[in-house]
């Protein structure tokens, strides 16, 4: 009999643990889906590493797409949420938009249905900020910077202010094209996720 119950209370133990484990979505752009890089060196499977020796049973999937916009995120977000079902969502778009001069009111409304969306399935959402460089005008950058703050105000969401802070404008840490992070890079971005990012899990 006391074997019978230690056998179920282990059984117990491990349904709870499954139960707390959920489903990291990463939908984001060239940056997370490690444009020129060898995937396993990219920042997302170095999240995936530090989540097993941190003791975590979430897993990670990695949606992001090279060349990715706002709207590209908005239009693939609703398929993915069905088919992952997420407990959080980690959101780093913007860039290519920026990058396009398009209107920072346009990467607002799209970012802000995203998280609507995220939040509507009963995910968490994490947002990630992105800055451009200075040669895009003042008035623009300023504008650009400031949809992150707008949203993580307004949605009360989670928010990296800079997910390139410490590697953008670090020639060393970037590639050639001096747009996409280098492999030295890929740890710094996951440093500065994780604090933010740990205690949604």
């Amino acid at each position: 009999m006391r074997v019978w119950f230690l056998s179920a209370g282990l059984a117990l133990v491990c349904m709870a643990q499954n139960a707390a484990a959920g489903t990291v979505l990463i939908v984001g752009d060239s940056i997370s889906a490690a444009f020129g890089l060898d995937t396993r060196q990219g920042w997302v499977a170095l999240l995936e590493q530090r989540l097993a020796r941190e003791g975590f049973d979430d897993k990670v999937v990695n949606a992001s797409v090279s060349g990715d916009t706002s709207a590209g995120g908005q239009a693939r977000l609703p398929a993915l949420l069905a088919e992952h079902k997420p407990a959080l969502v980690v959101l780093e778009l913007g860039g290519n938009d920026g990058l396009r001069g398009q209107l920072s009111t346009q990467l607002q409304q799209n970012l802000a249905s995203m998280i609507d969306s995220a939040r509507a399935s009963g995910a968490k959402v994490l947002l990630l900020g992105m800055q451009l460089p200075p040669n895009y005008g003042v008035r623009y950058t300023k504008a650009f910077a400031e949809v992150y703050s707008h949203l993580a105000s307004e949605k009360k969401v989670p928010l990296v202010p800079f997910f390139l802070e410490g590697v953008g404008g670090h020639p060393e840490l970037m590639q050639r094209d001096g747009i996409h992070p280098a492999a030295a890079a890929q740890g710094q971005l996951l440093e500065n996720v994780w604090p933010t990012l740990k205690p949604l899990l």
